[in-house]
């Protein structure tokens, strides 16, 4: 898979991951807390699925060497 996710957009996803991970394991929140994996795992692979089918892609694309 191609990577479609920039290094702002990561950053945040792994942020939030984490933090609604931490919340749920110290029961500050419900089950719903344990959805942070999401934006976590994605955060980390640098692949969104919901980019892909959408077509959004949020990192730099290559630039080309075309004179």
């Amino acid at each position: 898979m191609q990577a479609n996710v920039g290094t702002i957009d990561r950053v945040l996803r792994i942020v939030v991951g984490l933090v609604l991970i931490g919340l749920a394991a110290t029961g500050r929140v419900g089950v719903w807390g344990w959805i942070g994996v999401l934006p976590l795992l994605t955060g980390i692979v640098s692949v969104c699925p919901a980019y892909s089918i959408l077509g959004v892609k949020t990192c730099a694309s290559p630039k080309s060497h075309s004179k």
